[in-house]
């Protein structure tokens, strides 16, 4: 998002403010005949003349939306209906080519008088989601004052037409909650509402039961106004989980639409993609979104510590936090990593958390509340930066990685103090803290830490040899697993794809509160520069590639120790673009600091740096540490290095 190129929206509505959230999650997928389908979500559709300030950004004008639908005419798009997508999940049916189904949300009159007749005009289907609370107009209802809705009889015609598909956009979800001790108002269908009286969170089963009324009742209205059964819910601000999904099928709507980017196949309707169409795209723009999926962004990314926010003070933190807003939304970046944990002493470690959970202490419930403000204030995306091992717990030893050292297994010597993944109690332990974190935390990836390591001598605990015999086929005895470099190759490359399908496990733990989440992880430079070091970390490119959303590359050559940083640098991306892929799905973070000095980097380096990375073609760029009080890196820098101007 640019510097000064935003257009002012309604900063007052909860939907505005999430408009940045709907636009988080990316894809790239084209779709072709029989199984996969695209669908756009619509909101009010205004004349020309009501585009004056203050806009509302998911408002399209009458004309804009004539000519993205006779584009998808004249471009062999096949406009299909609700029915068509259940008919074709059946069996009973194929999609067409090019299946697109139209939906519009919150009920607007607009629909009726500006979209039914372009319906009629075209012969296309469509869907529209009406929100009971907004219909009821009770008094707290958080319907805009400014915009009228659709009658009941004009419900009732619109679904007697046969091109309209009416849907629940819930009763009373459409609203924000108050989802942490700071008093944040977040999407009440995934919050887990905090009580500001009783100073605790609703429980799992009081969550449980307030979306399970909320579902129903909201079948149960449009029901009894229009003698309607409603099959799909569509999601308020897109956001579901798996206890919404499972509210919707006990109430009958066993199809439910979030909000994200991408192609949908018939595999799982529980949750279909849709592309938001914001900022009134022209038909230019609008054909750029429909064919590229808004994938062809790039990344701008800033990695931060949140112990460097944090203040026992409470008005100091208060300070520090706007501070922090304010310089990130200046530069004009598209993504925050956030540091989850808290690793006071800096050697790698989570000592504590800053987020509710079962397990380590609290240091302070502050991740939720920063991630928040980031999203809403800096419009940028968050991943939660969370170590995969290396946490400082008070649990049996026979937990963590073993390394061989003289003749036996012993907790090594490595600064990272790591739970061993081959444990299932370690394994189900951490899993604990990843589902802890989607459910107090909105937020949209995860960064795995880059503890992710198991050298050529880890991990040899007896359950670790035993694994690598029965599963991987390998001997359990040290010396023969080491004697050879074959040996100690397929024992690495063995304990790589041990460690991505264990944070496969943590991802899916984090999933069942937040499923939109993307993934990212750390990898180191040297076993991308020398793969046979894969044996010294258990860590590979090609896999990082093929299971994460992006390889976060550690790109720092005074880190390294690189004696010509320039040409380490170079022959870095050289390495990466030999892949599929590589240069597309890569983050190369530099650095900011030279550790070996503790001295920052000097601008006029990294300014360099990032051009080697523009020059070669890198798309996506981040940056560590981030200094805000000492402005290292400098703002002016990033802002003309880093500031990625908004699309619609």
């Amino acid at each position: 998002m640019g510097v000064g190129k935003t257009r002012p929206f309604r900063t007052s509505s909860l939907s505005q403010i999430l408009l940045g959230l709907w636009l988080m999650a990316l894809s790239t997928t084209g779709f072709s005949a029989n199984n996969q389908f695209l669908v756009l979500n619509y909101h009010d559709i205004i004349e020309v003349e009501e585009r004056v300030p203050p806009f509302d950004r998911v408002a399209v004008c009458q004309e804009h939306l004539e000519g993205h639908f006779a584009w998808l005419k004249s471009h062999g798009y096949q406009v299909i209906s609700v029915q068509d997508l259940i008919d074709a999940s059946e069996a009973k049916k194929n999609l067409p080519d090019k299946a697109v189904l139209l939906t519009f949300d919150d009920g607007y009159q607009s629909f009726y008088t500006r979209v039914f007749p372009l319906l009629k005009r075209y012969h296309y289907p469509a869907l529209v989601a009406l929100v009971g609370s907004w219909m009821d107009q009770k008094p707290d209802s958080t319907a805009p004052k400014d915009k009228a809705l659709l009658t009941w009889d004009q419900v009732r015609e619109l679904s007697r037409s046969g091109l309209v598909e009416v849907a629940s956009h819930s009763y009373d979800l459409h609203r924000g909650l108050i989802a942490n001790p700071q008093g944040n108002e977040q999407p009440a269908a995934t919050a887990h509402v905090y009580d500001t009286d009783l100073g605790q969170y609703e429980d799992d089963e009081e969550y449980r039961q307030r979306i399970l009324n909320q579902v129903a009742i909201s079948r149960d209205f449009i029901w009894q106004n229009a003698g309607i059964a409603p099959r799909v819910m569509v999601w308020p601000f897109g956001e579901y989980n798996e206890t919404t999904l499972e509210a919707a099928r006990l109430a009958g709507m066993p199809y439910t639409m979030a909000l994200r980017d991408g192609i949908n196949t018939l595999a799982d309707l529980r949750a279909v993609r849709r592309l938001l169409i914001s900022d009134d795209p022209n038909v230019q723009q609008f054909e750029k979104i429909v064919t590229a999926q808004r994938g062809d962004r790039p990344q701008r990314i800033a990695h931060i510590d949140l112990d460097f926010i944090y203040d026992k003070d409470g008005e100091q933190l208060v300070r520090n936090l706007d501070a922090l807003i304010e310089r990130v939304r200046a530069m004009g970046i598209t993504t925050v990593y956030l540091e989850a944990f808290s690793d006071p002493d800096g050697d790698g470690n989570a000592d504590a958390l800053y987020f509710p959970n079962r397990h380590l202490p609290v240091r302070s419930d502050l991740f939720n509340r920063v991630a928040w403000q980031l999203k809403t204030r800096s419009g940028v995306k968050v991943f939660a930066w969370m170590p995969m091992m290396a946490y400082k717990a008070d649990v049996p030893d026979d937990w963590r990685v073993m390394e061989w050292r003289e003749g036996k297994a012993e907790i090594p010597s490595h600064i990272y103090t790591r739970l061993s993944p081959l444990h299932p109690d370690a394994r189900r332990w951490v899993g604990d803290l990843y589902e802890d974190l989607g459910k107090f935390a909105a937020f949209d990836g995860i960064l795995f830490h880059d503890d992710g390591i198991l050298s050529d001598y880890e991990d040899v605990s007896p359950r670790g040899l035993r694994f690598a015999k029965e599963v991987w086929g390998l001997s359990d005895d040290f010396g023969k697993l080491h004697d050879t470099p074959a040996h100690r190759l397929a024992w690495a490359r063995g304990k790589s794809e041990l460690m991505l399908q264990y944070t496969d496990y943590l991802t899916q733990r984090a999933r069942f509160y937040r499923p939109l989440i993307k993934t990212a992880r750390n990898i180191y430079a040297l076993p991308i520069l020398q793969p046979e070091s894969e044996e010294w970390y258990a860590q590979t490119l090609k896999g990082f590639l093929k299971h994460y959303d992006y390889a976060a590359i550690e790109a720092m050559p005074y880190m390294e120790k690189a004696s010509k940083p320039e040409a380490w640098l170079k022959e870095l991306i050289t390495k990466v673009a030999k892949e599929p892929l590589g240069l597309k799905k890569s983050v190369f973070e530099l650095q900011t600091v030279d550790w070996n000095t503790q001295k920052p980097i000097p601008m006029e380096i990294f300014q360099k740096e990032i051009k080697i990375l523009k020059d070669a073609g890198v798309q996506h760029i981040g940056y560590y540490p981030d200094n805000p009080y000492d402005d290292q890196p400098k703002l002016e820098t990033l802002k003309k290095h880093f500031s990625v101007e908004i699309q619609p």
